[in-house]
């Protein structure tokens, strides 16, 4: 009886395609968890970094505008005035708070986690300013000496 050699030249091709696909998988697995990785800490770090130093920016002209109108409001009568802030700051809406406590008067400029707080530059404490906004539009700033 004549004994059958198996060519095991043929199984190579078979085992080198296995172990391609393989190894493509576990690559794209770890490209996808990279690439979560990498928008949080590469792309939202200075996103965030921009957005405080712009609402900083944002919350010290509110302040200086607060304290112009305080400035020049009448002893008796009103005053008001409009400004423009930006729209918008790395591309998202922001929100614009001015004596959110009693305790404090300050001016929150915030989004998310990410804020700022400005102080109302010495008439916090001689006039109750409150009042919130977004960049959106013209926004205003009104002195009544009734209070109202």
């Amino acid at each position: 009886m004549k004994q059958q050699v198996i060519d095991r030249k043929d199984d190579a091709g078979v085992a080198n395609l296995i172990e391609y696909v393989m190894i493509s998988g576990i690559l794209m697995v770890l490209m996808v968890v990279m690439m979560l990785m990498v928008n949080s800490t590469i792309m939202e770090g200075p996103v965030n970094t921009v957005s405080y130093a712009a609402f900083t920016d944002i919350g010290n002209g509110v302040s200086t505008r607060i304290v112009d109108v305080y400035v020049i409001a009448p002893y008796n009568g009103s005053i008001s005035t409009m400004f423009d802030l930006p729209d918008d700051v790395a591309g998202r809406d922001y929100f614009v708070e001015i004596g959110q406590y009693a305790s404090s008067q300050d001016v929150t400029v915030s989004r998310g986690y990410v804020f700022t707080k400005v102080s109302l530059a010495g008439i916090g404490a001689t006039r109750n300013v409150t009042g919130n906004t977004t960049g959106r539009g013209i926004n205003r700033i009104s002195y009544d000496s009734r209070g109202v």
